[in-house]
């Protein structure tokens, strides 16, 4: 994701990962797999998403936000092949890799690149956004993706979740 930077920063930077002018974030979607019993048809259904800035590339980042995200107990995993993933297997029940490919993006990792791609053009809104709110722009992009199918039920969660807090 493009963050602000600095005028020296930018005369400094280097391309690609590591840009100061970019931030990493791990996109997570919650999906499930659907078979039509008819057609036979694999079809992945996807419902809930998370994402979580992170400081760097490293390994340890990565899975600490996992570690927030997820039930370990009960979670299968896939992911690219990435160097930031090497110890997810630690922490789930199975973890399997992809190298990315274009086959992948579409199948596979479907739902994760269009989370992303709706999260960029979103945040373009935005014109400069600093590193440091970048986690408060995904929470809002995130909180909405995740209410899109309630419509007319909304208020009335609302409601619900205002009663339900207030007795905590």
């Amino acid at each position: 994701f493009s963050v602000e930077a600095s005028a020296v920063e930018r005369n400094k930077q280097k391309a690609g990962r590591g840009s100061k002018t970019k931030s990493n974030v791990m996109v997570m979607a919650e999906s499930t797999i659907l078979e039509d019993i008819e057609t036979r048809k694999i079809n992945r259904q996807c419902r809930y998403f998370k994402a979580r800035a992170l400081d760097d590339h490293k390994a340890d980042n990565a899975d600490q936000a996992l570690k927030k995200a997820i039930d370990g107990e009960k979670a299968i995993i896939f992911s690219d092949k990435s160097t930031s993933y090497l110890n997810i297997e630690d922490y789930v029940s199975i973890h399997m890799t992809e190298k990315s490919s274009q086959q992948t993006t579409k199948q596979t990792l479907r739902w994760v690149h269009i989370a992303i791609g709706n999260a960029k053009k979103d945040l373009q809104k935005f014109h400069k956004i600093k590193r440091k709110y970048l986690q408060l722009y995904l929470n809002e992009f995130i909180y909405k993706l995740n209410r899109r199918y309630f419509g007319d039920k909304i208020f009335n969660r609302l409601i619900i979740a205002g009663i339900t807090a207030t007795g905590r």
